[in-house]
């Protein structure tokens, strides 16, 4: 039995956006192609969350902080691409479109069996392009380590575990690697 292919349809940023607008699911945006997004577990909730309270009491006025519904807009080389990070922080004024951000200087994503790869090599790829960066956090959901990148280290992997402090320059926090883990059951 033959196997038809399956046609991929290219949707422009325009068509991806209304899309976006109309639609109850959240998709991301890649190279012309539309993915959806799906749900999440308690421990990614509870650490995106735990990260976003500890975000938003920290800056709330100096930044503007998102949770998990906030569309990143990155302008790459070879096309446009819309995520959703778990966590985002803007702090410029200028930035302030109603759907989405383009110039973050902290992203964090929580780990989970099919973002994995995604969070770990596209997304990272192409959160280091965006000039206002500055952190990009990898947290796991199911064990208390997270991975932190800088671009004042070239965004080399810094790992931290039980017992170390995360230390956010980009928004002047700093919170342990347990606080961050507190209402989170291994």
């Amino acid at each position: 039995m033959a196997s038809a292919a399956l046609k991929r349809t290219t949707v422009s940023i325009e068509g991806y956006l209304e899309l976006e607008r109309e639609s109850p699911v959240r998709h991301e945006y890649v190279g012309g192609q539309v993915y959806a997004m799906g749900g999440s577990s308690d421990r990614h909730n509870l650490v995106a969350g735990t990260l976003f309270n500890a975000l938003f009491n920290h800056i709330a006025g100096r930044c503007q902080v998102y949770m998990a519904d906030m569309r990143l807009r990155i302008a790459l080389a070879d096309g446009e691409v819309g995520y959703y990070p778990d966590v985002l922080v803007a702090c410029d004024p200028a930035d302030r479109a109603s759907h989405h951000r383009e110039r973050p200087v902290f992203l964090a994503e929580v780990l989970s069996p099919t973002t994995e790869r995604v969070d770990r090599t596209e997304k990272l790829i192409a959160y280091r392009q965006i000039p206002s960066l500055e952190e990009y956090l990898i947290a796991e959901q199911d064990v208390a380590r997270v991975e932190l990148y800088r671009r004042s280290n070239g965004f080399e992997r810094e790992v931290l575990e039980a017992g170390d402090v995360i230390r956010f320059a980009s928004v002047g926090l700093e919170l342990t690697v347990e606080q961050l883990y507190r209402h989170v059951a291994f």
